[in-house]
């Protein structure tokens, strides 16, 4: 058994708080002190410990790894972590090595976000660096790209996740918008101030709300509290100066802001947490649109964190429990409101269009006091569904949102919460089908996705929506670290021949608090925790491999008598026994010394005779007489031979030393808790080796006994040595007995060559020596007040220093120290951080392979390249076998060592997902996205949600339209068809036959895509959303800049009669009030006047051209001239601005025309997004071009699944033009299993891919027979 270094961390610093991340790669990171603990939580275990920093860490962030995984760009670990000195740190976390560090100024790094939306580069991270400095650095080479310093102190940073241009920062007084971030360039302006006014004005009205929201109340509030707080509101987020407040009114503050984050879900939103509300502002508008409060018996906001895959905010909370707050899904507005109807009207609200959120369930709170506090959560990015709390005493744990069936009438006044319907019934179809695949086996809900159903609304008569759930959380996971105030340090026996079958390494560890710890020195988890005392630990011997004898006493009052207590430990039952009972107050122990044989021990006090007691039969056998010297320390002699020790001690003789314990005294030492007491008296009987031991007193007399049996003798009294101070250590080996003092000399008597030397240390205080481990190892430590020594006695027995550490310039203060092994030794320093290191005491790092873990985990990012890519093959398809089985029968019979390894990692994975597997409802597409989201695969699991919606989508949709219309996105392109079971356009269709398709295609309908994928959803949902935007905007009118604004949106919406009324609105004072009547007659009459129209858009384009770029848009709208509109937007490039507008307003074909535009803007080497042009072009149904652009950036194993996927749902068919771009991606993906070494699979997709195909098979039957 080889120990590797490593380190186990215990509590935590105050300057640790926040700084985890749980990344899409499946683990959990935190900082510990200076350290980076990482966590496999589905396990429960540490699996790594990252030691470089100097300073605290404050920052901790795994990287994004959102591009396509291969070979050559395999799954990694990348972890980024910062300290209190500025120093960045980038991690190869598997290998446990620093791939880069850089800094910039000592103060610590405020904040830290790896880039991750552009295919240009990976290793980008963005840093903000007090007091107002943003860097962009190369995190793989540690390159300063550019710097960019702002005017105002800044706290944090948010990046938009819908447009990598916009960040927010949030400073002391203000938030501040960026929107000209690029990584090619530093941007150029200092970005624009907004002022915000303290919530607590508002927090009164919205605390009464009984959905935890605000909302306007329809009976008893007033009409003027109706605009005071419509006021209110609209001050919320204002200007460029700071807004001028009445005596009446609360400050305008940010000090009480906690955390400043983009909504992940909904686009232009951004939300504000303070201590007892969070606002949720609409950036379009400036202003809030929602205001979730707590009530006065709830515990306070500490932080949000905003899912993507639902509208859904978890919220955790200053007792440690976490809230699920999930999105009211109001009334859909399709009309515009009615006149006279806005925020300036006192009339009640007939419809709520608040961003409201309902709180749905929330976790038990925790004990939080003074000395445990929460210092950070952290929710799983790919489920959405696991949240982590680390607290501040070490304990992470770890909850998990279950749902389970409720009736409707269980959610009182909120409306019912809908699974996503995964497992409702499919009506039968008419033809029997082989696809999609139906089976009883129910859906895995891994993901918040298959939890709840879409926040989007939704037409319930064409989807199917699931049962109503009611969700929990389930504690699903607690780890503890070392306890805080650890007091001695104690290795069991050392490992041998005889004890190696049952050998574990375990260490002791005593504290403060009066717990016993046993840590497992290979695989660096707490094993097991004793509460034995109820006094301080102070030390602890080993008596056995899994027994141990530990002793505690409170501290000494002014008579310096204590109550002690001694106990003897049996680890594998947990047994424990009180020795030394009925003893009174007396005087403390100093020390416990267990003999080499276990057959004796003996008890030091303070100021009291020292005790020899019998081990096996827990009897004392002698006090020594009350004149005899106080001893300070005592050590037991490795020799059991009374004559030969005699000697050596009297007159120094010639005569050789008898075996040492290494080689007599196995036997007993061996024994194990588990023996019986016949063994036991049968041992008594034939148990009277003598023993030895020597003590020294204060004057530093040495005194030597003899033990045999119950008898014990004084033989041998030898004088101090000179030029030795108090003797604080004793430690004894082969022939040489070393001693320290407490002035820093130490002394050793080689006991065969009749020689002493002395050697000054120059630390002071040798609080304690040890010899390492092992036969004729010779090496021992020192343990000083300011750090460690290790020495090694050479040949001529000279002592010379090896490796030396100081505390705290190397390490923090060391408690005590022990050997782990023969060349590791055990550091416990006071941050309750036990460090096994190597034996220069530099490095305690190794990678995650060297942790010997008692439980084993499915880990693909750890894994070398090839394994990791084989298994993800053969989890996503397996066309080329008859069935699909997780069996590796028949693979890589060439390779048995990989073949072993893959067969036990495939055994490692959830059987709810592995059972599931082989009957997925619809085919390669669906396990495709259960396998990208068990892989952490952040571009997969974009990819495959979007392609499976739209393959659904599009295959309903050719079920169910009438012949001769083109698929939806399909444009006559010619790539997408219709079904092959649709009759052909000279028949009849019965309507028995029409029922039968509606019913298949509603096996294939699915819920809209949540709104994270913002432009990539369906134009319908989308329109719908954004009306119901613009109405709420519409509801929070207060000036005349957002009249203006809601205004310019209907009428690019087409919501022209609304737009009139709103233009109409504006005060005859206002400086824009006879452009604003004149614009209102336009919109009024423009469609009635079909011969201005030319006039109209003359004008339109003259104030595009003169820079009114919104104006000129605006007229374009109204002539029905939108698909022009969106094609100068482009030009002038606004390309979010034209997507929206064509999205909205445009019919299917002429959106698709701008949106494929914009596919090819993005594909563009300059923007270099061409991942994102992917999933525009499958929003599209553009599948064909999907694949030519896949097969372009040599994506070809996604290129060859998505291929068949199609193939599976019938909308691509292979045909003369497309079958030639069908076999080179058969061709491609067959190398690549041949680079991995699947010669079956090769095989198959080289009969696939034409000439060139055979061509390949004849190298793969070559390359693959067995020589």
């Amino acid at each position: 058994m080889k120990l590797y270094p490593k380190i186990v961390t215990g509590t935590l610093n105050a300057h640790n708080k926040d700084a985890c991340d749980w990344g899409w790669q499946g683990y959990l990171a935190y900082g510990c002190q200076n350290l980076v603990t990482v966590i496999e939580p589905k396990s429960v275990q540490v699996i790594q410990v990252l030691d470089k920093h100097k300073g605290v860490v404050t920052q901790v962030k795994w990287a994004h790894e959102q591009y396509h995984h291969d070979l050559n760009s395999p799954y990694t670990l990348r972890l980024a972590s910062s300290d209190t000195h500025g120093h960045i740190v980038v991690w190869d976390v598997g290998l446990g090595v620093v791939r880069s560090e850089f800094i910039d100024g000592n103060k610590p790094v405020l904040g830290m976000q790896w880039l991750s939306n552009q295919d240009a580069c990976r290793d980008l991270l963005v840093c903000l660096h007090p007091p107002y400095s943003l860097i962009l650095w190369n995190a793989d080479t540690g390159t300063k790209l550019w710097k960019k310093s702002y005017t105002e102190t800044l706290l944090s940073f948010t990046f938009d996740p819908f447009n990598s241009r916009n960040l927010a920062f949030l400073g002391q007084d203000c938030i501040i918008f960026i929107s000209d971030f690029t990584i090619n360039k530093t941007p150029s302006s200092n970005g624009k101030k907004f002022y915000i006014s303290n919530p607590s004005q508002v927090s009164s009205m919205s605390r009464s709300s009984s959905s935890n929201s605000l909302e306007r109340k329809t009976s008893t509030s007033s009409a003027s509290s109706s605009k005071n707080l419509a006021k209110r509101m609209s001050r919320i987020l204002v200007g460029e100066s700071k807004p001028k407040t009445s005596p009446d009114e609360e400050a305008v503050t940010l000090n009480e802001c906690l955390q400043l984050c983009f909504h992940r879900s909904c686009r232009h939103h951004l939300m504000l947490l303070y201590p007892r509300e969070m606002l949720i502002l609409d950036l379009e508008i400036n202003q809030t649109v929602g205001i979730i409060a707590i009530d006065r018996s709830s515990s306070s906001f500490t932080q949000v964190i905003p899912c993507w895959q639902r509208d859904v905010l978890m919220c955790l909370h200053e007792n440690g429990s976490v809230s699920v707050r999930v999105r009211r899904r109001n009334n859909s507005v399709a009309t515009p409101a009615p006149e006279g109807h806005g925020a300036f009207d006192d009339t009640p609200t007939q419809l709520s269009m608040e961003v409201a959120y309902d709180l749905r369930c929330q976790s038990d709170p925790l004990r939080v006091t003074r000395h445990n506090k929460l210092y950070g959560a952290s929710l799983c990015p790919v489920s959405e569904k696991a949240v982590a709390l680390i607290m501040s005493d070490s304990r992470i744990l770890l909850w998990e949102l279950t749902s389970s069936q409720s009736n409707v009438s269980d959610h009182g006044a909120m409306s019912p919460l809908l699974s996503p319907g995964w497992d409702v019934k499919a009506p039968t179809p008419s033809v029997s089908t082989a696809f999609p695949v139906t089976s009883d086996m129910a859906h895995p809900q891994f993901a918040l996705a298959d939890t709840i159903a879409t926040s989007q609304t939704v037409d319930t008569s064409a989807t199917p929506f699931g049962h109503s759930v009611q969700l929990k959380f389930l504690l699903n996971g607690l780890l503890s670290g070392i306890a805080a105030h650890v007091t001695v340090l104690r290795m069991c026996p050392p490992l041998t021949n005889k004890n190696i079958d049952i050998y574990q390494p375990l260490m002791a560890l005593g504290t403060h608090s009066g717990t016993v710890q046993i840590v497992n020195a290979s695989s660096g988890q707490v094993d097991r925790e004793y509460s034995l005392h109820s006094s301080p630990v102070r030390g602890i011997e080993w008596s056995g491999l899994k027994t141990f004898i530990s002793y505690a006493y409170p501290n000494p009052g002014p008579t310096n008598l204590v109550k002690n207590e001694l106990f003897l430990l049996d680890i594998t039952s947990g047994k424990q026994e009180q020795l030394r009972t009925n003893r009174e107050v007396e005087s403390p122990i100093e020390m416990l010394a267990i003999s080499h044989l276990k057959q004796y021990f003996v008890l030091l006090f303070k100021d009291k005779p020292l005790e020899l007691w019998d081990l096996r039969s827990q009897a004392i056998i002698r006090e020594l007489p009350r004149q005899f010297p106080r001893p300070t320390t005592v050590v037991w002699s490795p020799s059991h031979s009374l004559k030969t020790l005699r000697k050596k001690l009297l007159d120094y003789g010639d005569e050789e030393k008898p075996s040492s314990l290494s080689s007599s005294t196995h036997g007993p030492s061996m024994s194990t808790s588990g023996e019986t007491l016949e063994d036991k008296d049968k041992k008594q009987v034939k148990s009277n080796v003598r023993e030895h031991f020597v003590m020294t007193d204060k004057e530093g007399t040495v005194f030597h006994f003899i033990v045999e049996g119950t008898a014990i003798s004084d033989v041998t009294k030898i004088p101090p040595e000179s030029g030795l101070a108090k003797i604080t250590a004793l430690a004894w080996k082969g022939d040489i007995l070393i001693f320290g003092d407490s002035e820093g000399f130490q002394c050793l008597w080689d006991l065969k060559a009749r020689i002493s030397r002395t050697t000054p240390t120059n630390r002071g205080w040798i609080k304690k020596i040890k010899y390492a481990p092992g036969r004729d190892n010779m090496k021992f430590f020192t343990l000083h007040n300011d750090g460690v020594i290790i020495w090694d006695i050479g040949f001529e027995g000279k002592c010379t220093m090896q490796y030396s550490i100081k505390s705290p310039k190397d390490i923090s203060k060391v408690v005590d120290i022990d050997w782990a092994g023969s060349d590791r030794p055990a550091l416990v320093t006071t941050h309750s951080t036990l460090h096994i290191c190597d034996i220069t005491m530099k490095s305690a790092t190794s990678g995650t392979e060297h942790w010997d873990l008692p439980e084993p985990m499915f880990c693909p990012h750890i894994l070398p390249a090839r394994l990791s890519q084989i298994i993800k093959s053969l989890l996503q398809h397996q066309t080329w076998r008859e069935q699909y089985t997780l069996s590796v029968a028949g693979l890589l019979e060439h390779d048995k060592p990989v073949q072993k390894r893959i067969s036990a990692q495939l055994q490692l994975i959830d059987k709810e997902l592995t059972e599931y597997l082989p009957v997925c409802r619809f085919g390669t597409a669906h396990r495709c996205l259960l396998i990208a989201r068990l892989y952490g695969d952040e571009s997969e699991v974009h990819f495959w949600n979007v392609a499976l919606h739209y393959l659904r989508s599009l295959r309903g949709h050719g079920l169910m339209k009438p012949e001769g219309v083109d698929a939806p996105g399909g444009q006559g392109s010619g790539e997408v068809f219709t079904s092959s079971e649709s009759p052909t356009q000279d028949l009849v269709v019965l309507d028995e036959e029409r029922e039968a398709q509606r019913k298949e295609a509603r096996v294939f309908c699915d819920h809209p895509l949540e709104r994270c994928y913002d432009s990539l959803c369906d134009n319908q949902s989308f329109k719908r959303y954004q009306l119901d935007r613009v109405h709420l905007q519409d509801s929070k009118r207060a000036t005349t800049e957002h009249t203006q604004k809601c205004a310019d949106s209907y009428v690019q919406l087409g919501q022209t009669d609304r737009a009139v009324q709103l233009l109409l609105e504006t005060e005859s004072e206002a400086d824009t009030y006879y452009i604003d009547c004149l614009k209102a007659c336009l919109v009024a009459s423009v469609r009635s006047s079909g011969a201005s129209q030319s006039t109209i858009k003359l004008v339109a384009t003259n104030l595009i051209a003169s820079g009114r770029l919104i104006e000129g848009v605006q007229l374009l709208c109204l002539i029905n001239k939108g698909l022009d509109a969106c094609r100068y937007l482009q030009t002038y490039g606004a390309w979010d601005h034209a997507v929206w507008l064509a999205k909205a307003s445009l019919e299917a074909g002429e959106c698709a025309e701008v949106m494929k535009r914009w596919s090819e803007y993005l594909n563009s080497p300059q923007v270099n997004q061409k991942s994102k042009s992917v999933l525009v072009l499958l929003s599209l149904g553009q599948f064909y071009k999907v694949l030519e652009v896949l097969y372009s950036m040599r994506n070809f194993d996604r290129a060859a699944l998505f291929l068949e996927a199609c193939l599976e749902f019938g909308l691509l068919r292979s045909t003369e033009q497309t079958s030639s771009l069908f076999e080179a991606i058969y061709l491609e993906y067959a190398r690549y299993l041949i680079n991995l070494g699947l010669s079956q699979a090769a095989e198959h997709y080289c009969r696939l891919a034409g000439e060139k195909g055979q061509q390949l098979l004849k190298e793969v039957e070559i390359l693959f027979s067995p020589t």
